[in-house]
C-alpha cells in the first residue's frame, strides 16, 4: 500500500497524514456522508449530495460505498494522472472518486487473494455504463502488462463500444440506455495483472427490435449502418440511408438524436471488432445478419378471399433469404404456414394475417436475440485466459463488474420492465444480506453494542414474485403451459385467486375506489420497494412463451450464414422438450448471477440521475429523494454511523499485523483474544477506537487502520526477506518441474534413437570381439596385424588406468602393475610424474613453510629412531619463538646490543652443586647464545666453542650444552631441561651448525662440571617425570613411560 502524505512523530513511528476524508469538512459539504452531523436527516443528505453536485463534485462516500450522481457533462478528472494519484493509495485518503473503489478493490483481491465484485445499480440514465467503463479504462491503464495483457486489456475496452452498439439504445430517460444485463468478470494473474474476461447477459429486450415507444430508438447498431456504412456495403446488403423506410425503425419517430453521431459510432464499432478478433467474414456475416432484421420488417402480408396469408412484398424475399443463407421459397412458406405435429403426424395448417404477423416479429426477435448471444460468446473466445501463453497452475483472481438495467417505471410498463424490476429488487435483497442484515446479525453475534436500524426488507416481495407455485413467474408459466384458450386476461383473473391477499399485490378489481380511478383493469400493480409500479399484462403470455414455429427453425437451421447456423441448431429441432419460458429463464440466470455475487467480496456504486431532462447543473430534488430511498442510502448511512468501520476475525488480524508486535511475532500459542489485545496495547488503540467481539475486532475509525498498515509497510522489508526464501524454493521447485517433462519428451526420442542404433552397435560389437579373441591368441607373437588391435587396447587400457590412479602426493608410493611389454615405459612414466610432483610441490611451498620443513628435516635426522619424545613432535609446527618481546626484559636487550635475538625459550637449570633447578631463559643470536636470569646474563655459549649437545633416548626434556673445559670463562657444561627440547635442540643445532654433534644417549649422560670435575646424569623409567639428586651424586631423572598408539 502507498500513501502520499507521510510524516514521523516524536517517538520515530510512521504517521499517515489524513486528508479532510476523516478529520474535516470538504470546501462544500462532506465527502463521506458518515460525517454529517444529523446523518438521521433525508433532508441533510440531499443538501449535502446538491452542494457537492453544485460544485462538481459528483462523487461522494458512504462508508465504503460510493455514491455517484450524474453530471450530464465531461468532468476533468479521468486522466491518467488523476489514475496515478489514486493508485495504491487507501480508500479514504483523498477525495472520494471511481478510482478508489476501482484501486480498493483491486488491492483487496490482490493482498487479500479473494475475489472481488462491483455492484453498480441505479435507475437509467443515471450513469452505469460510464461507471462500469472508467473502472475497465482504470485497470487497463494502471495493472501490469506485456504486450499480451496489453492486447487484452484494449479488448476489455473495445468490448464496450461493440455491446453497446448491439445492446444499447435510446429511450425517454437515457440516450444510451443499456437494453440487456451485463456481468463481466475481469481474471487477474498472482502479478495483479489481467489476463482473461467473462462476460455474461442477462435479459435483451428484443421486443425493442420490433417495436418502440414514441420518443424512443431501436438498437444503435441499425442507425449507425445506415449512417455509417459506405454506398457499396448499403448497395450489397439492399439497404438505403433513410431510416424511415424500414418498418421497425419507424414506430419511434427519432431516426437522430442530437447526443449521438452514428456515423462516428459505425467507425469506432469497426475498429473494436477488429481489435477484439473479428475476421472480415465474421464481420460480413454479422451484418447480413443485421441487415436481414430490417429486411424483415418490411416484409407485408395480405390476406386472401378465403383467409389464406401471402406476402405482398415478394421484392423482398431474395434479399432475405440470401442475407440469412436460406432458401427464399422455403422461408416464404414458414412465413404463412405452421409445422404442427398430431399423434406422430405432421400437419401444415396456414396461418392467419396476426399469426403471420406475429411469426415474422417472432423470427426477427429471435434472430437478433440469438446474434446477440452469438456476439457476446465470440467476445468471450477473444477474451479467454490463452493457457499456451500462461500458465492455468498459477492461481488468478477476479474481479466483477455489475452493469445492468435500473429500476425502471415508465408510462405503460409491460413484460420487460417487470423483469427489470424483479431484478432489482434481487440486487436490492442482496444488498440488504450483504450490508445491513448481515451488519446487525454481525454485531450481534459478536456481542457489540448496536443500535437497531429499522429497514424494509423485501423478501417479501421477491417471494411474491419468484415463490414455487404461488409466485407470479409460476402461475404465468402454467397460464402459457395450459391447454385450451389463454390469454392475458385470464393470466390477470388467476393471480387475483391466487395473489388476492398479498400486501404488495394490487388490481382493479381489488383496489379501493381510490385506486380504480387510476388503474386500468388490464394492469396489476406490485409495491416494490422503490414505489408502486403499475404492468400492463397485454402481451405477458406472448413474450412469455417467446416461442419460434417450428418449419422456421427448420428453415433457419439450413442457413449458409456461419452466425445464423451456429445460432439455430439442429439438435434443437429433434429436440421433443419444450424449453423453459422466458421468465423462468431469466429467473435462473438471476439466482446464478446472485450466487455468484454471493462468492464473491462486493463494492457499490449507486449511481443517482439529478433529473429527468439530461442537463448539465440542474438538480431535481424530488427525483433524487426518490432515489435515494429505493437505494437504501439511508438506511446504511444508519448502519455505518452505528457501527465500526473495519472489523476482521481475530486470527485473520492477528496474522496481518502480529509483525508489528514483538510478543505476537512470529507466531501467538495463546488465545487468539488475548493475542488481539496484546498486539491493539502496544499499537496505542484507545478504547473508543476499537471493541473486541467474540471472534473479531472492529475498529471505528479508518484512521486507526490506516495508521497500522503503515506502521505494516515500514515493517514489510524484513518479512519480505522471508519471503523471497519461500518463493526462490518454489521457483526453483518450478523450473525442476519444467526441466524435468523436458527431459522425459528428450528421453522418449533418445529412446527411439537408441532401438535404431542398437543393431549397429551389435555388429559392431561381434567384429570387435572376434578381433579381440584373435589377439589374445597372437598376444606373445610380434606385433602384427593380427594382435596390434589387442596390443593397442591392453596399451590404452594400462595408460587409461594409469591416469586414474597416479599417485596424488611425493609420499604416495604406489603405481598400478604394467603389463610384461610395457615395463620399461612405466618406469619412465612413473620417475617423470614423480620429478613433476615433486616440482609442483616446491613451487607450492611458501617461504615460511620451507623454513619449518628444514627444520622438520634437521630434527628427522637427529631424532627419529634415537627419541621416545619424537613421533609426538612430529605433528608440532615448530615455532619463530617461544618469548614474546614484552618477556625479555630490556637490559638483557641493550646488552646483547646489536645482536637481535633469533629465538627464546623457557628452560630450567640445574646447578653443578645439588642441582637445584633455576628458571632461565635460553636466547639464541646469530653467532651465540645466552643463558639469562630475569636482567643478568648467567651464561654465554658461543657457537664456535660449543663441542655438543647430548639428551637422553627418552621421552624428557633433558639437555647438556658441552663447552670445553680449557675456556676459562665457561662455568662447565649447561645442564638443562625444557618441554620444547626438540624444537630448541634443533634451532640450536642449525644457528651452531652442529647437526653432527648431537648425541642421544640411551643410558647416562656425563658432562664436566665447575674445576673439570664430572657429573653424570642418569635416566631411568618410572610412573611419573621426576629430577632428585641420586645415589653417588648422580643426578637422577624418571622418565614415564610413553605409549605407542
Amino acid at each position: 500500500m502507498r500513501y502520499q502524505g507521510r510524516e514521523v512523530d516524536v517517538q520515530g513511528r510512521v504517521r499517515l497524514v489524513m486528508e479532510s476524508a476523516l478529520t474535516a469538512r470538504d470546501r462544500v459539504g462532506v465527502q463521506d456522508f458518515v460525517l454529517l452531523e444529523n446523518y438521521n436527516s433525508e433532508a441533510a443528505f440531499i443538501e449535502n449530495l446538491r452542494r457537492r453536485f453544485k460544485e462538481n463534485l459528483i462523487y461522494t462516500y458512504i462508508g465504503s460505498v460510493l455514491v455517484s450522481v450524474n453530471p450530464y457533462k465531461d468532468l476533468e478528472i479521468y486522466s491518467k494522472q488523476q489514475m496515478e494519484r489514486y493508485r495504491g493509495v487507501s480508500f479514504y485518503e483523498i477525495s472520494p472518486h471511481i478510482y478508489a473503489l476501482s484501486d480498493n478493490a483491486y488491492r483487496a483481491m490482490r493482498t487479500e487473494r479473494k475475489d472481488q465484485c462491483i455492484l453498480i445499480s441505479g435507475e437509467s440514465g443515471a450513469g452505469k455504463t460510464e461507471a462500469s467503463k472508467k473502472i475497465l479504462l482504470y485497470y487497463a491503464v494502471t495493472c501490469p502488462a506485456n504486450d499480451h495483457m496489453a492486447a487484452l486489456g484494449e479488448q476489455l475496452l473495445q468490448s464496450n463500444p461493440v455491446l453497446e452498439a448491439f445492446g444499447n439504445a435510446k429511450t425517454l430517460r437515457n440516450d444510451n440506455s443499456s437494453r440487456f444485463g451485463k456481468y463481466m468478470d475481469v481474471q487477474f494473474d498472482f502479478r495483479g495483472a489481467p489476463v482473461g474476461g467473462h462476460i455474461l447477459n442477462y435479459l435483451l429486450e428484443k421486443s425493442r427490435v420490433v417495436h418502440q415507444n414514441h420518443g424512443e430508438r431501436n438498437f444503435h447498431i441499425f442507425y449507425q449502418l445506415l449512417d455509417g456504412g459506405d454506398d457499396d456495403l448499403l448497395h450489397k446488403l439492399g439497404l438505403e440511408r433513410n431510416p424511415q423506410k424500414f418498418q421497425y425503425l419507424v414506430k419511434g419517430n427519432c431516426p437522430r438524436v442530437s447526443s449521438i453521431s452514428d456515423k462516428n459510432n459505425w467507425k469506432v464499432v469497426m475498429k473494436a471488432l477488429s481489435v477484439i478478433g473479428f475476421t472480415e467474414e465474421e464481420v460480413q456475416n454479422l451484418l447480413n445478419v443485421i441487415a436481414s432484421v430490417l429486411h424483415l420488417g418490411n416484409t407485408q402480408f395480405g390476406e386472401g378471399e378465403e383467409g389464406e396469408t401471402f406476402i405482398t412484398t415478394e421484392t423482398q424475399m431474395p434479399n432475405l433469404a440470401e442475407l440469412l443463407g436460406v432458401d427464399g421459397s422455403a422461408l416464404g412458406n414458414a412465413l404463412t404456414h405452421k409445422k404442427l405435429t398430431a399423434k406422430g403426424e405432421e400437419m401444415i395448417t396456414p396461418l392467419n394475417f396476426e399469426q403471420a404477423v406475429s411469426a415474422r416479429d417472432a423470427l426477427a426477435k429471435a434472430v437478433y436475440g440469438r446474434t446477440f448471444t452469438w456476439l457476446v460468446e465470440k467476445i468471450n473466445q477473444s477474451l479467454a485466459l490463452k493457457e499456451e501463453i500462461y500458465y492455468s497452475t498459477m492461481p488468478s483472481s477476479v474481479i466483477g463488474l455489475l452493469d445492468i438495467y435500473g429500476f425502471e417505471v415508465l408510462q405503460h410498463n409491460s413484460f420487460e420492465q417487470f423483469c427489470i424490476n424483479y431484478c432489482n429488487e434481487k440486487l436490492q435483497q442482496l444488498f440488504i444480506e450483504l450490508t445491513l442484515r448481515s451488519e446487525q446479525e454481525e454485531y450481534e453475534t459478536e456481542g457489540i453494542a448496536w443500535e437497531t436500524v429499522q429497514y424494509f426488507d423485501n423478501k417479501i416481495i421477491c417471494d411474491l414474485i419468484e415463490e414455487k407455485h404461488k409466485g407470479i413467474i409460476s402461475i404465468l408459466d402454467e397460464e402459457c403451459l395450459r391447454p385450451g384458450e389463454t390469454c392475458d386476461v385470464s393470466f390477470l383473473e388467476k393471480l387475483e385467486d391466487t395473489l388476492g391477499g398479498h400486501p404488495h399485490f394490487v388490481t382493479h378489481k381489488l383496489a379501493n375506489g381510490k385506486t380504480r380511478r387510476v388503474m386500468n383493469r388490464e394492469e396489476f400493480r406490485l409495491l416494490h420497494y422503490a414505489g408502486e409500479v403499475n404492468y400492463n399484462v397485454n402481451g405477458f403470455l406472448e413474450k412469455n412463451n417467446d416461442l419460434l414455429n417450428r418449419n422456421l427453425k427448420e428453415v433457419m437451421c439450413q442457413s449458409d450464414n456461419q452466425i445464423v447456423s451456429q445460432c439455430f441448431r439442429r439438435e434443437e429441432v429433434m429436440d421433443q422438450k419444450r424449453p423453459e419460458m422466458a421468465a423462468t429463464q431469466f429467473k435462473n440466470s438471476l439466482m446464478k448471477l446472485m450466487e455468484i455475487l454471493m462468492s464473491k467480496e462486493p463494492s457499490y456504486v449507486r449511481c443517482i440521475k439529478p433529473n429527468d431532462g439530461k442537463q448539465a447543473g440542474k438538480f431535481d430534488e424530488v427525483l433524487v429523494r426518490h432515489q435515494v430511498k429505493y437505494l437504501g442510502l439511508m438506511e446504511n448511512l444508519r448502519v455505518r454511523r452505528a457501527g465500526f468501520a473495519y472489523r476482521r476475525r481475530f486470527e485473520a488480524f492477528l496474522q496481518r499485523y502480529k509483525p508489528l508486535c514483538p510478543d505476537t511475532w512470529p507466531n501467538w500459542h495463546g488465545r487468539l483474544a488475548d493475542g488481539v489485545s496484546l498486539l491493539v496495547n502496544h499499537l496505542g488503540y484507545k478504547p473508543e477506537e476499537y471493541k473486541l467481539g467474540r471472534s473479531k475486532i472492529f475498529i471505528r475509525f479508518p484512521r486507526t487502520l490506516f495508521n497500522t498498515e503503515d506502521a505494516l509497510e515500514a515493517k514489510k522489508p524484513e518479512i519480505a526477506l522471508t519471503l523471497q526464501t519461500c518463493w526462490r524454493g518454489y521457483r526453483e521447485r518450478s523450473k525442476y518441474q519444467r526441466i524435468r517433462r523436458a527431459v522425459i519428451v528428450i528421453q522418449s526420442a533418445w529412446r527411439g534413437m537408441k532401438a535404431r542404433r542398437r543393431a549397429r552397435r551389435r555388429r559392431q560389437a561381434a567384429d570387435l570381439i572376434r578381433r579381440f579373441i584373435k589377439g589374445f591368441i597372437y598376444r606373445h607373437e610380434e606385433y602384427c596385424p593380427e594382435n596390434e588391435y589387442f596390443l593397442d587396447h591392453i596399451r590404452y587400457s594400462f595408460l587409461k588406468n594409469l591416469i586414474k590412479n597416479l599417485p596424488k602426493s611425493v609420499l604416495d608410493k604406489s603405481w598400478p602393475t604394467p603389463p610384461p611389454l610395457l615395463y620399461e615405459a612405466s618406469e619412465y612414466l612413473r620417475v617423470l610424474h614423480m620429478r613433476n610432483m615433486v616440482v609442483k610441490y616446491c613451487m607450492r611451498v611458501q617461504p615460511e613453510w620451507k623454513k619449518q620443513m628444514v627444520q622438520k628435516v634437521v630434527a628427522s635426522e637427529i631424532f627419529k629412531d634415537q627419541k621416545d619424545s619424537y613421533p609426538q613432535s612430529v605433528g608440532r609446527l615448530f615455532l619463530d619463538t617461544r618469548l614474546e618481546r614484552e618477556q625479555i626484559n630490556l637490559k638483557v636487550t641493550q646488552t646483547l646490543g646489536s645482536e637481535k635475538v633469533q629465538y627464546g625459550a623457557s628452560v630450567t637449570k640445574y646447578d653443578r652443586r645439588g642441582f637445584k633447578p633455576r628458571p632461565r631463559q635460553l636466547l639464541l643470536c646469530n653467532t651465540f647464545a645466552v643463558l639469562v636470569d630475569r636482567t643478568k646474563i648467567k651464561q654465554k655459549f658461543d657457537y664456535m666453542a660449543l663441542k655438543g649437545i647430548s639428551l637422553s633416548s627418552l621421552s624428557d626434556g633433558m639437555f647438556v650444552l658441552h663447552m670445553p673445559v680449557s675456556d676459562k670463562k665457561q662455568k662447565g657444561d649447561a645442564v638443562l631441561q625444557c618441554n620444547n627440547a626438540i624444537e630448541l635442540v634443533t634451532k640450536v643445532a642449525m644457528m651452531a651448525d652442529k647437526m653432527d654433534h648431537v648425541n642421544i644417549c640411551p643410558g647416562s649422560i656425563k658432562f664436566v662440571m665447575s674445576r673439570g670435575k664430572e657429573g653424570i646424569i642418569d635416566f631411568i623409567r618410572g610412573s611419573e617425570m621426576k629430577v632428585s639428586k641420586g645415589r653417588r651424586g648422580h643426578l637422577l631423572v624418571t622418565v614415564p613411560r610413553t605409549s605407542t598408539t
